[in-house]
């Protein structure tokens, strides 16, 4: 029996070392110092949110702190990631609940049932969005929002595919070998046709500049989107 290699084994373990703490800001952008915050998911208070591709569940965390939902899952399919985020944030259950999952699965089996999905650089931007975007719009409720920040370019300044194209970018195996995993950094027009044809209306799209010039900083796309009523 063969298994796949978890390439976000290594990612985030740094950090967790030194900061084990709730997060008192929701930032979208790559940089994470600028842009807008968690008002751009509406109000919050009461409804269930779904965070996808959730890492260490450091967003997901201050959401349940801080804007009084009736329930935040995070969703990531990572064994590692999910062993960091229950080992930072198991102590916010039950109003945070951390969850294993391959992200489409988890949403096809959760048929309307969320009032706002989002993903900062999460699961859509490493899922084919021809399965993950439809799944998101059955497991919102009418009227529910998606809402995500993705990558405007690729880190070394490529352009962003004109369509439905995934990229191999680099990875490590938990062993520290090189490899590659998929990645899609797709155009705003893309976007957008994928989203109308997942069923998405209202769709929205907003460009936040890097705020560096530095090596691996990028513009984001910050996408809104939403089930009709």
């Amino acid at each position: 029996m063969t298994t796949t290699p978890d390439l976000w084994h290594h990612y985030g373990r740094a950090r967790a070392e030194r900061d084990r703490g709730v997060p008192g800001a929701f930032r979208w952008t790559w940089g994470q110092d600028d842009g807008p915050g968690a008002e751009v998911l509406g109000e919050l208070r009461g409804r269930v949110v779904g965070d996808l591709g959730a890492g260490a569940a450091r967003q997901a965390a201050h959401l349940a702190v801080h804007h009084e939902p009736a329930r935040v899952v995070a969703v990531d399919a990572s064994p590692a990631q999910y062993e960091m985020a229950t080992g930072l944030f198991a102590r916010l259950a039950p109003r945070l609940r951390i969850t294993r999952s391959d992200a489409v699965r988890h949403l096809e089996a959760e048929r309307s049932t969320y009032d706002v999905l989002y993903s900062v650089f999460g699961a859509v931007d490493f899922t084919d969005p021809r399965e993950l975007l439809p799944a998101a719009a059955t497991a919102l409720r009418p009227g529910g929002r998606l809402a995500f920040a993705t990558l405007a370019h690729y880190l070394n300044s490529a352009p962003a595919q004109p369509e439905v194209v995934a990229a191999d970018i680099p990875a490590k195996t938990p062993e520290g070998e090189e490899t590659t995993m998929r990645r899609w950094v797709l155009q705003e027009q893309v976007w957008v046709k994928a989203l109308d044809a997942a069923g998405f209306t209202g769709i929205t799209v907003d460009t936040f500049p890097a705020t560096s010039d530095g090596p691996g900083s990028a513009a984001t796309l910050l996408v809104t989107a939403e089930r009709p009523r």
